[in-house]
């Protein structure tokens, strides 16, 4: 009787150990599970931190290269961001170190919309700036166009105006004379008779030449080519010179002017043969050319 009891007991705990057991392996196989889950979570839950990490960077690149300028605000951003990814990548996943990360992957997402206004803020300024700097050497190269059309007209004025001034000739006489006792003077063709040529010019009246004091130079080369009288030399800016006979002084004042002047012979008598006379303005521009012949 009290063995059949005592079987009764072992039978009674031996079906408690069971259900302790049981519970226990249940419990332990629970909680492994809860682990596995709570592992993939996170690890889960890392991934999109990465991602989003990567996200902001691939971002920020994009901006930079569509910068026009280096932005260092933008540059210093990225930075940040690669070491948060590499912080992220090496940690061993925990709830507190994933929720600091996510807590900072929203500050640096409002960090990025912040920045990415001022940058296009800014790109629409310097694209503002740029179109009003082209404007602006688009209307300078309009001005020197102008400019340079006005420096031609000017120019070209400034020769007409030259050309325009200038002194001309409308007669150019030249006569060999024989001065008498009396002192009048009468024309000759002979060589031995001519004490001197007397050259007349008439001027032409110019409304726009420079009215003054105003000379000629007058050349007067004998039979040989040689310069008859004291032989001055006159050269001018372009580098050209002559050598002339007189100067012949006058006073014009924008009317017709007729103007003589003569040339003495020589020590002894002028020699037979053909003569030339020319005519220069103070440009030393030739105004004319004339010849005769002595017997």
């Amino acid at each position: 009787m009290t063995e059949t009891k005592s079987n009764n007991g072992l039978k009674v705990l031996a079906g408690l150990l069971g259900v302790v057991l049981l519970g226990v392996i249940i419990y332990t196989v629970s909680l492994y599970q809860d682990k596995k889950k709570t592992e993939t979570d996170l690890i889960h839950e890392k991934g999109l931190v990465v991602e989003d990490l990567n996200s902001l960077k691939s971002e920020y690149d994009k901006a930079i290269l569509e910068s026009n300028a280096t932005n260092e605000e933008l540059v210093s951003a990225r930075d940040n961001i690669a070491k948060y990814l590499d912080s992220v990548k090496t940690m061993k996943a925990d709830i507190s170190s994933l929720s600091r990360y996510r807590r900072q992957v929203s500050v640096l997402k409002k960090e990025r919309e912040q920045l990415l206004r001022q940058v296009d803020s800014l790109t629409q300024s310097n694209t503002l700036i740029a179109m009003q700097r082209d404007s602006t050497f688009v209307q300078l190269e309009k001005q020197t166009v102008f400019n340079d059309s006005l420096v031609v007209q000017n120019t070209q004025l400034a020769d007409v105006v030259e050309r325009g001034s200038a002194l001309n000739l409308s007669k150019f006489n030249i006569d060999a004379v024989k001065e008498r006792k009396s002192g009048k003077l009468v024309s000759t063709s002979r060589a031995k008779s001519t004490d001197k040529f007397k050259i007349c010019f008439t001027i032409a009246d110019n409304v726009i030449a420079s009215a003054g004091d105003r000379e000629f130079f007058v050349e007067v080369l004998d039979p040989q080519g040689n310069v008859l009288g004291e032989s001055f030399n006159k050269s001018n800016d372009s580098g050209a010179s002559i050598t002339y006979s007189k100067t012949t002084s006058f006073y014009y004042e924008n009317k017709s002017l007729d103007v003589c002047d003569y040339i003495n012979k020589p020590a002894g008598d002028f020699q037979k043969g053909n003569y030339m006379v020319n005519v220069y303005d103070e440009g030393l521009k030739l105004l004319a050319t004339n010849r005769f012949a002595l017997k």
